[in-house]
């Protein structure tokens, strides 16, 4: 199995600014962690596609799998470095269907109402997969499970928990908590953490 060692884990100094780092895997999110049932768990692959596609957990995560050695930054100003990542490649999503030309970023989405956006180089980066274990065990559902998306090189909330939809889209529109006052794109090394005061009545990681 092939190891990716994401570029930001090569700097010298990889702790971003007002950060702190933490040796835990803080649980945050806004209101209750879902109950997912695997069994009925699908992956839909829709918008600018030439042709839309659903897949099973099973059909899934038979995919061919990386391992990603990356660091993780929240906006609530926790690091945790030197994490180990098995899953499926987000570059694998352009075999499995045909996207179109005008797509420029890629709407996705989880239970209870999650999305982000991301746009499309930054969402099929090297480093970005769709996690099923991290360190050697399988991711649980207060992280995620059992699909959950992480893009290393942007704040934590845009790596999506529980995902279970990819809208591929021309324009950029904001997810849930870019909605709510969470900066569009989330560049932890620019501190693009918010465009205007957030609702802190929950955290988006």
């Amino acid at each position: 199995m092939k190891t990716i060692i994401s570029p930001d884990t090569k700097r010298e100094n990889r702790v971003p600014p007002g950060q702190h780092l933490t040796k835990k895997w803080p649980v945050l999110q806004c209101g209750s962690v879902p109950k997912v049932d695997a069994s009925n768990w699908i992956l839909k692959i829709r918008g600018l596609v030439e042709k839309e596609r659903e897949m099973s957990l099973g059909e899934f995560t038979a995919l061919p799998r990386v391992k990603v050695f990356c660091d993780m930054h929240c906006v609530t100003t926790w690091s945790k470095l030197d994490n180990t990542f098995e899953g499926v490649a987000t570059s694998v999503v352009r075999d499995l269907v045909k996207i179109r030309p005008e797509a420029g970023h890629v709407m996705v989405h989880g239970l209870v109402d999650w999305s982000t956006n991301i746009p499309l180089d930054e969402f099929f980066a090297e480093d970005c997969l769709f996690a099923i274990k991290h360190d050697d065990r399988p991711i649980d559902v207060d992280h995620g499970a059992p699909i959950r998306l992480i893009v290393p090189r942007l704040y934590l909330w845009k790596s999506a928990k529980w995902v279970t939809d990819l809208e591929f889209v021309a324009l950029e529109r904001p997810g849930f908590w870019e909605q709510r006052g969470y900066h569009i794109h989330g560049d932890p090394w620019k501190e693009e953490r918010y465009s205007e005061p957030p609702d802190m009545s929950g955290s988006g990681i």
